[in-house]
C-alpha cells in the first residue's frame, strides 16, 4: 500500500492532485499548525488572463491553532463572490458548463470548518475524476499528535501498513530514506513535470487551482495530465 501525507489544501494546483492520484490513501494532516498565508483557504484563478488569488475568510485563524481547529468566518456572503468570480472568469471555458456545478457544490458545502470543507472538496474531485484514491484526516485516526516530524511520519505509515510512502519534493531535507528503509518502507519524492493547455488565448499561466485544469480539459485529458511528473 501507496501511502501520502499532506495538510488540506483548498482547491490546489495540480501537483497536489498528481501527488493524491499515485498512492492508495492520502492523509489530510488537519491536526499540525495552521499556516498563515499559506495554502490551506487560498488559491489562484485566472480571472482576465490574469493569475488571482482568492482566499476563504477565517475566523481568528492562527498559527498557535491545529488546523481542524480552524472556523469560516461567520458572514457567508464570500461564498457567492467567489462563485461569481469564477462564472464571469470562466463561463466562456470549455468545460464551464459542467465543472461550475461541482465547484457550486464544494463552495456550498455546509460548514463552519475549513479542515472538514477541504476534506469534502477533495471527495468530490475525487469522484469526478474516477480516483480510487482513500482520504482520510489525520485528527479522526491516527492519536499520535504527541510525535513530531518524521517520527509521526513513520508511525502513520506503520499504522496504516505501508510499504512505500510519498512525499513533495520540498521534503528532501525532512525525511531520510535510511530511516525509512530501517522501517521496511520505501520512500520516495513526487516532482511534477509542467503541465500546459490551451487558456482562451492568453499566454499561460501556470500551476493555478485544478478548477482551473477542469474548466479547460475534460477528464480523460486531465488524468493524464495526473501522471505528469517522476519519483526520485
Amino acid at each position: 500500500m501507496t501511502l501520502a501525507i499532506m495538510q488540506p489544501y483548498f482547491l490546489p494546483y495540480i501537483g497536489y492532485m498528481q501527488l493524491m492520484s499515485a498512492v492508495d490513501t492520502f492523509v489530510l494532516y488537519d491536526d499540525v499548525a495552521f499556516i498563515n498565508r499559506g495554502w490551506i483557504n487560498r488559491n489562484r484563478l485566472l480571472i482576465n488572463g490574469q493569475e488571482y488569488l482568492f482566499s476563504v475568510p477565517l475566523k481568528d485563524a492562527s498559527q498557535n491553532k491545529r488546523i481542524n481547529e480552524v472556523h469560516l468566518a461567520d458572514d457567508p456572503k464570500w461564498r457567492g463572490k467567489l462563485l461569481k468570480t469564477i462564472e464571469q472568469g470562466y463561463r466562456k471555458a470549455p468545460f464551464y458548463q459542467t465543472v461550475m456545478p461541482l465547484t457550486e457544490k464544494i463552495v456550498n458545502f455546509t460548514t463552519d470548518s475549513i479542515a472538514d470543507m477541504v476534506h469534502f472538496s477533495l471527495v468530490e474531485l475525487n469522484q469526478y475524476l474516477g480516483l480510487t484514491t482513500r482520504l482520510v484526516q489525520s485528527s479522526a485516526v491516527y492519536n499520535n499528535a504527541d510525535l513530531k516530524a518524521q517520527e509521526r511520519i513513520l508511525d502513520i505509515c506503520r499504522q496504516e501498513n505501508a510499504a512505500r510512502y510519498i512525499n513533495p519534493i520540498g521534503g528532501t531535507e525532512l525525511y531520510d530514506k535510511p530511516t525509512f528503509d530501517q522501517a521496511g518502507i520505501e520512500l520516495n519524492f513526487i516532482k511534477s513535470k509542467r503541465v500546459e493547455y490551451p487558456q482562451f488565448r492568453n499566454e499561460f499561466v501556470p500551476w493555478l487551482s485544478i478548477i482551473d485544469v477542469l474548466m479547460f480539459n475534460d477528464t480523460t485529458v486531465v488524468r493524464e495530465m495526473l501522471n505528469e511528473y517522476e519519483l526520485v
